[in-house]
């Protein structure tokens, strides 16, 4: 009997602090239907390229149409007189830096840094504040004696800094405009 006490006794102060910990904490389900308000399409304009990476703007708008496509909260459409949100901008940098030396002088991996304007309107022209501040990144790719790895490398940390981009849009859009 008291073994079924004790137990029960335990189940009713974690019933408690479980839901002392839910109610408190501040974080609530986001309904993505409802977070944009009356906005449903957006379009993706081509990016101004002011790097010497070529074809980088079409790489970082693929990754926003992924993004969106991906969580699905609003539609993408190729017509900006279709959508209640335009985005477009300007990749304005791309670095790349040795970030460390083996023991004779060789850089052992290197670190790209992009950094990007990012303009959303809405269908009427109205501009939609982003935080500046969210669109700098970086990331490191490992150096090889074998150039083609060393290219494969920088390519797949393109691909995972667009990524991030794209991802701080999505979500910068949604603090920005949700109610």
């Amino acid at each position: 009997m008291r073994g079924r006490r004790f137990t029960r006794a335990s189940a009713f102060v974690a019933l408690l602090t479980l839901g002392g910990l839910l109610s408190g904490c501040g974080y609530t389900l986001v309904r993505y239907s409802e977070a944009l308000g009356d906005a449903r399409r957006i379009a993706i304009q081509p990016l101004v390229n002011d790097t010497f990476e070529p074809g980088l703007d079409s790489l970082m708008a693929d990754a926003f149409h992924r993004e969106f496509l991906r969580r699905g909260a609003l539609r993408v459409v190729e017509d900006p007189a279709a959508a209640d949100l335009i985005v477009g901008g300007t990749i304005e940098s791309l670095e790349t830096r040795s970030r460390s030396f083996s023991s004779i002088e060789f850089s052992l991996e290197y670190e790209l840094r992009m950094r990007l304007e990012v303009l959303v309107t809405r269908a009427d022209g109205t501009p939609v504040p982003v935080d500046e501040g969210s669109f700098s990144e970086s990331e490191l790719y490992l150096s090889s004696a074998d150039l083609e790895v060393t290219r494969t490398n920088r390519e797949e940390a393109l691909r995972r800094l667009t990524d991030i981009m794209a991802g701080r849009l999505h979500d910068a859009l949604f603090v920005r405009i949700a109610p």
